[in-house]
């Protein structure tokens, strides 16, 4: 009885009352994640010492609170276990398709477009593009797969990698149906659920505004086909284009692989009907909604914005994972005990990132007003000291800084976002009388968030995207991060010029997009060489 009370005791003090200390939490579980690399230590010690200020120091009831009220409370509700199930199926469905050959197959059946140097180039962009439900199925697939295309080609083993990066992670993030999108919305429900728009705000309609305003992922994708459509290359990547033109002999072609039972019905059919399942079901739920309230605008965005993603996502990746696992069998003759197999790996390769989300969300819900009030507070300590209009660029920096050093963006996701969504609604709501979901500054801070993370991951040679890329290719490592960081950096410096600080002052975002990809064609032109010159 004494130990819940205690419970008890240790949530009912007033989160308002913490100032600067209710900053403890985050800031501890980004040093930690910086210094250590460990985002789940990092998390969980964040987590406690939240819970520690909130029990006035007293670390036995901090235990209790820690793993009853916050992590128990996070792992139980049911649209966190939603995502958890969705996340798990479409993780299950790739490591299906993968085995299935599938994904194999459209890759084979595209790479004969590969005849030119820039055509080669083309090809892997555009086999990135298709391959978009999971950053790590992309970066595995194409680089074994392409690299004796790419070789044929004298094309280096660094501008391989790098195609391969730009679209890994920028694809799998941006995209409606991934591995990516259920925790990218669950974290933006996470931040909305400690504001004032917990209530009227849909994450999913949320997560879709932001896509425009993703500058970093948006124009590093545009940037891959520009280079290999202008022809031209700069800094380190110029220097190894140049010696894999002159090099005597192409590098070795790695051995073919064993084609037979491939079909891309096995990818596109699960893939499909993951989309139609998704898109139908949100919208019979949201017609249902609407109906229930009395709503006669029945416009797609109101249907999609009252629609029931959760519940959508769920039965499309269901619908997705028994497709792929009964035409592997049909189709490749494969065994129920090797799609099992393949099913469990896919699933587990996920888990790492659901038990990211998990933590974050309990960190999430400590900073709500209930406890600390940290979102709160820090709004109104950097509503006297900063502009929020600046907060965008703000937000893209520090996320970038974070995802850098620790190589995880999922990992920074969920310890920015939580912060991050908070904070701009206060200080929003400090300058104007309502705070609207659609405030460019507010959806543009959350696309900050998402692009910031994958910027630094980008750019980190300690992440996992990065090493995987550098494997899959056959290229050194310290070499891809070489070649790839100018160009990164260049992206990322238009993003904030073009992108983040003039959204901030009220430039419309469709004016920026074409002005972005104008200014990358003329840094193109500027500083890039040809590679045969």
């Amino acid at each position: 009885m004494a130990w819940s009370n205690s419970i008890l005791l240790a949530t009912a003090v007033d989160g308002s009352s913490y100032g600067t200390l209710s900053l403890l939490p985050p800031v501890v579980a980004i040093v930690l994640a910086i210094v250590t690399k460990r985002v789940t230590i990092s998390l969980l010690a964040g987590i406690f010492i939240g819970a520690l200020l909130v029990a006035s120091g007293n670390p036995f009831s901090a235990v209790a609170t820690t793993l009853e009220t916050h992590l128990w409370a996070s792992l139980s509700n049911a649209d966190h276990l939603r995502v958890f199930v969705f996340t798990l199926l479409m993780g299950a469905m790739v490591g299906v398709m993968q085995q299935s050959g599938g994904m194999a197959a459209i890759v084979k059946g595209i790479a004969p477009l590969a005849r030119t140097r820039c055509g080669g180039q083309l090809t892997v962009w555009l086999l990135g593009l298709i391959v978009f439900f999971d950053d790590y199925a992309n970066s595995l697939l194409l680089g074994n797969t392409m690299r004796p295309v790419t070789d044929r080609l004298r094309i280096s083993r660094e501008k391989l990698a790098y195609l391969v990066d730009s679209t890994a992670a920028p694809v799998s993030g941006l995209a409606l149906v991934s591995t990516w999108v259920a925790t990218e919305i669950g974290l933006v429900q996470a931040g909305l659920a400690t504001t004032v728009l917990a209530e009227t705000a849909d994450a999913f309609s949320i997560f879709v505004a932001t896509i425009p305003y993703r500058f970093y992922v948006l124009w590093a994708l545009l940037f891959v086909p520009l280079v290999a459509l202008l022809g031209r290359d700069f800094s380190a990547m110029l220097r190894a284009e140049r010696n894999a033109i002159a090099a005597p002999e192409a590098p070795n072609r790695s051995p073919a692989a064993d084609d037979r039972g491939m079909h891309w019905a096995n990818a596109v059919i699960p893939v499909a009907a993951v989309v139609v399942v998704t898109v139908g079901l949100i919208v019979l739920t949201g017609q249902n909604a609407l109906a229930e309230k009395d709503v006669t605008d029945a416009s797609i965005m109101n249907i999609f914005g009252n629609g029931d993603s959760y519940l959508a996502l769920v039965y499309g990746s269901l619908t997705g994972l028994l497709l792929a696992m009964l035409l592997a069998n049909l189709v490749t003759r494969l065994g129920w005990q090797a799609i099992r197999e393949a099913a469990a790996k896919g699933a587990q390769q996920v888990g790492g990132a659901l038990v990211i989300l998990w933590l974050a969300w309990a960190l999430s819900g400590l900073t709500d007003l209930k406890y600390l009030g940290t979102g709160q507070y820090l709004g109104e300590l950097l509503q006297s000291s900063l502009d929020v209009r600046l907060m965008p660029t703000v937000v893209f920096v520090l996320a970038s800084a974070v995802a850098f050093s620790t190589g995880t963006s999922w990992g920074t996701m969920g310890i920015l976002m939580p912060l991050v969504v908070p904070t701009v609604v206060s200080m929003l709501a400090a300058n104007s009388a309502s705070v609207s979901p659609e405030n460019p500054i507010l959806v543009a801070s959350i696309g900050s968030v998402l692009a910031g993370a994958i910027f630094g991951d980008h750019c980190s040679p300690i992440s996992d995207t990065t090493v995987l890329s550098s494997q899959a290719s056959g290229c050194n490592h310290v070499a891809h991060v070489r070649t790839q960081l100018p160009y990164a950096l260049s992206v990322g410096a238009v993003s904030i010029i073009c992108g983040t600080l003039p959204v901030g002052f009220g430039v419309p975002v469709w004016f920026l997009l074409p002005a972005g990809v104008a200014a990358l064609v003329i840094l193109l032109l500027a500083i890039g060489r040809r590679v045969d010159e």
